[in-house]
């Protein structure tokens, strides 16, 4: 499966985020923590360039927490400042100010040197569509200042919002990029929703889902569907199974796929599994390896 979405308004958020990023001291970057690194835009890298860089992951809360500690450390060993946040419990909103602060020491020591009064901190919050930007920003706030909704692409304009005394934010529309590549990369990205569901093959991207699931969670697996060890084989016997036991039947007993695949992605999406997390550090050096 090929993924590639790039509609209108993102290719205007890009150019807008450019020629923002001159008014801002840093940016704080927010990925999934369900999967760190395909939910980072690469094409950030470019357009950030030497700008300070926080990394924060959201949806922290959903995310298997063992596998959340290894990927602050891969982070943090690539040169990055990383921290977790549960936005909806506000866990983790002082930290990102905490740390934004701390990298933003040395330019305002400088700045004292020139004496230059001390102002807040301009920060650009980025973010693909659906990672959760406008819950953490609401939180950060403390006021509902920015739309939230679990459809990608809720937020289309920019908007400064202040955070205290401390720092001013600058928000801005989700961006993804054109081309998923490897294709793995789209697969994660569809089955969290950060994509339209629409413009997907939710069969696809279910029996991924669950290839995952049964290699990694394979007891909450079987617990969610009742599977007996013997039917969790993978590949399309366990799309079969689980078919049949949530009554996804047409006549004559065939699978309901499409209403089978909707079952599953939502299960995910809703932490039927529990705590799951679908790549790790390792994966992300195995793609890298391979495109390199």
């Amino acid at each position: 499966m090929s993924i590639q979405w790039y509609p209108g308004h993102m290719a205007k958020a890009k150019r807008q985020v450019s020629e923002q990023l001159n008014k801002v001291d840093i940016v704080i970057e927010l990925a999934d923590a369900r999967i760190p690194f395909s939910s980072r835009n690469p094409m950030l890298e470019e357009m950030v360039g030497n700008k300070p860089r926080l990394i924060a992951l959201t949806k922290s809360d959903m995310a298997d927490a063992a596998v959340t500690d290894q990927w602050i450390q891969a982070f943090q060993q690539a040169g990055f400042e990383a921290a977790a946040i549960h936005a909806l419990k506000n866990k983790g909103a002082k930290p990102i100010v905490d740390k934004a602060k701390q990298l933003t020491a040395p330019m305002f020591e400088k700045m004292a040197r020139k004496g230059i009064r001390k102002r807040a901190i301009r920060a650009m919050v980025v973010g693909i569509p659906n990672v959760g930007k406008s819950t953490v920003i609401n939180r950060l706030v403390g006021r509902k200042s920015a739309k939230t909704g679990d459809t990608p692409g809720v937020t289309k304009a920019q908007q400064w919002l202040k955070v205290g005394n401390d720092m001013e934010l600058l928000d801005t529309p989700g961006i993804l990029w054109p081309k998923f590549d490897p294709p793995v990369i789209g697969y994660r990205l569809a089955a969290t929703g950060a994509i339209k569901d629409e413009i997907l093959d939710a069969e696809e991207v279910a029996l991924f889902t669950l290839n995952v699931l049964k290699e990694r969670y394979p007891k909450a697996l079987k617990e969610r569907y009742r599977l007996d060890d013997a039917r969790v084989e993978g590949g399309m016997e366990l799309f079969d199974e689980i078919g049949r036991k949530r009554g996804c039947l047409q006549a004559g007993g065939y699978i309901d796929y499409e209403k089978a695949a909707d079952i599953i992605l939502s299960d995910l999406r809703t932490q039927k599994f529990g705590r799951v997390t679908l790549e790790t550090p390792q994966d992300m050096e195995d793609i890298l390896q391979e495109t390199t």
